[in-house]
């Protein structure tokens, strides 16, 4: 009887809820990658992105530091975000930011020299990046450290993406050439990048000028909310429900 009991119990007791499923790895990525791109959809990081890319291989570097930044500050912070009193996490977070990106630049400095004078100031200014330190407040002090690297992987490699594209269009538009330079600021292992697309080409000297940025990105970001833009309507017409009458 009392077997009986303890089961009827056991049954009638509520469940423990299961915390939340956090996202998938794929989603993390496509969002980083194209739906929720730091340049493209949020619009933010845009002083390095206007600045640095007056050719592919300045955009690929200024990329690539910054993605580095980004997936050790979201290890750094979701490893500590249990640790760190909410008063204080902002000032906490920059530390660290501040702290990962001298190395980066003292990196750039010893073995990449060539980039880093390209570079210049635009490499400490990665601490002030709204990309890096908003997905340290919105996504890494909230979830563990796997999702926080691939989530810093997905923002970083799109921040890259958009760099190189815009890098890409403005050099090809102003010199003819794509990724030239690489192997002097990367190694020798490099120079496959390095293309010249049109010879004997004078130059569009306003796509290799700030203007030329301006012009470029609104493009892009243009044409990132009209593809977006019908792939609403696409799904909002998949899921209306078919009139009286019709057969799916």
């Amino acid at each position: 009887m009392s077997e009986a009991c303890a089961t009827a119990a056991a049954d009638s007791a509520p469940a423990t809820p299961t915390p939340p499923a956090g996202p998938s790895y794929g989603a993390l990525m496509k969002d980083g990658l194209w739906s929720n791109n730091p340049v493209l959809a949020q619009m933010i990081g845009l002083c390095p992105t206007l600045a640095v890319t007056g050719n592919a291989t300045n955009g690929l570097g200024m990329g690539l530091a910054t993605t580095a930044v980004l997936v050790l500050s979201n290890m750094l912070i979701a490893s500590i975000r249990n640790l760190v009193s909410p008063n204080v996490r902002i000032p906490v977070f920059v530390a660290l930011i501040a702290s990962l990106v001298t190395l980066i630049d003292m990196s750039m400095n010893a073995w990449m020299y060539e980039l880093y004078q390209v570079l210049g100031l635009f490499i400490a200014l990665i601490v002030v990046n709204c990309a890096i330190l908003g997905r340290a407040e919105a996504f890494a002090c909230k979830n563990p450290v796997s999702a926080s690297a691939i989530d810093g992987l997905a923002m970083g490699l799109g921040f890259t993406l958009t760099l190189v594209v815009l890098g890409g269009i403005r050099e090809i538009l102003g010199s003819g050439t794509l990724f030239a330079g690489a192997s002097q600021m990367f190694g020798p292992a490099f120079h496959v990048l390095e293309v010249t697309l049109i010879h004997d080409y004078k130059g569009f000297l306003m796509m290799i000028l700030p203007p030329g940025a301006f012009f470029v990105i609104a493009f892009l970001i243009a044409g990132h909310r009209v593809i977006e833009q019908r792939a609403a309507k696409r799904a909002a017409a998949a899921q209306a429900p078919l009139p009286d009458g019709a057969h799916a």
